[in-house]
């Protein structure tokens, strides 16, 4: 296969190679004003015979155009050259005008100033949500993470799915979401936990790898697409691992075995269609929770379900006398309020 033509710009040389073309622009035009300057003073000093202080002085003060008299009388020759220099001041002034409306013209419609404003934005955020690919799941899952009042940044690769984020009131950020520099641009360090649901099983084993090499303590939920994908997205880092079509599956067994079931569930899951709710807490050193009985809790307004002290090991309906501990994840039930007022506590 012959080689690829040249581009264009690879026959140019010197500084220009590679440079924006705003930049280059603006070089070129920095380049124009010194010149004019270093002009502007070699002509004062053979028509007048000035040094070189005093043609410098006299080409910035006319070229700025500030209006002080001259240095000395100046003869026809001298009139003349002072007379073109601010004819090309008026020119560097116009042409300052032109380029820096041409930036602001170019920023706002590459859109570059409102990806700022957003990347400030996410810039201020922490210990919040990524979810990388907002297609049909990246959406229900930055819903409920919000309905569930979590902050959410939304990662993708595709402008027409950032436009429905941000329509949808999340903060995005444009970019791949296996590359580590867009991870790190969304806050991955400050993150609470990370989301990857894209439709490509390849592609989401790539951001859990990315994404735990950068903050070995981030919860990574990934999606499986594929049979036998579970397996290589877990062994890249994954906490946990779902698969859509064997959960929609699922659900659906359970609904017509048990739709009470699943309905009283879903019902406590939703944050406000109950008088209750079910909740899950991290009980932390020196927290408020550290040190209390299932009993206590019981007395508060808590119920305590299970507790949770290693991903596989649960202790169902604890006796009243148990004391819970630094370390542990507790299951609980109460009012919606309670509940609420405890998210607040931990």
């Amino acid at each position: 296969m012959s080689a690829p033509p040249p581009r264009a710009n690879e026959h140019r040389s010197g500084w220009a190679i590679g440079l924006p073309v705003a930049t280059r622009r603006t070089a070129l035009w920095i380049v124009v004003v010194v010149a004019i300057v270093i002009v502007g003073t070699i002509g004062y000093g053979l028509l007048e015979g000035w040094t070189v202080e005093d043609s410098l002085y006299m080409t910035v003060i006319t070229l700025t155009t500030v209006g002080f008299r001259e240095v000395h009388p100046l003869d026809e020759a001298g009139q003349v050259w002072t007379m073109v220099l601010a004819i090309s001041a008026v020119g560097i002034i116009f042409g300052t005008i032109g380029l820096v409306a041409e930036a602001i013209v170019a920023d706002a419609a590459s859109g570059k100033r409102e990806a700022k404003l957003m990347q400030g934005a996410v810039d201020q955020i922490r210990d919040h949500y990524l979810v990388c690919g907002y297609g049909r799941v990246g959406s229900t899952v930055a819903r409920e993470l919000v309905h569930g009042g979590q902050r959410v940044v939304v990662i993708d690769v595709r402008a027409e799915s950032l436009a429905t984020a941000q329509a949808d009131g999340h903060l995005v950020i444009a970019g791949d979401a296996t590359d580590d520099e867009t991870l790190r641009r969304a806050g991955v360090e400050r993150a609470r936990g990370l989301v990857t649901s894209i439709d490509s099983d390849a592609l989401n084993v790539y951001v859990t790898l990315s994404s735990r090499a950068i903050s070995p303590a981030l919860f990574i939920v990934a999606r499986a697409n594929a049979e036998g994908s579970e397996g290589k997205l877990l062994q890249a880092g994954a906490d946990r691992v779902v698969s859509p079509y064997s959960m929609a599956g699922r659900r659906i067994a359970e609904l017509a075995i048990r739709p009470r079931v699943a309905d009283f569930i879903d019902a406590a899951l939703s944050h406000g269609e109950l008088a209750f709710s079910l909740e899950e807490v991290e009980v932390a050193a020196g927290g408020p929770l550290e040190g209390l009985t299932v009993g206590a809790l019981r007395d508060a307004g808590i119920f305590l379900l299970a507790i949770v002290r290693d991903p596989n090991e649960y202790v169902p309906n604890p006796p009243d006398e148990r004391t819970v501990v630094a370390g542990e994840s507790l299951i609980v039930s109460g009012s919606a309020e309670t509940l609420q007022q405890l998210r607040a506590r931990v």
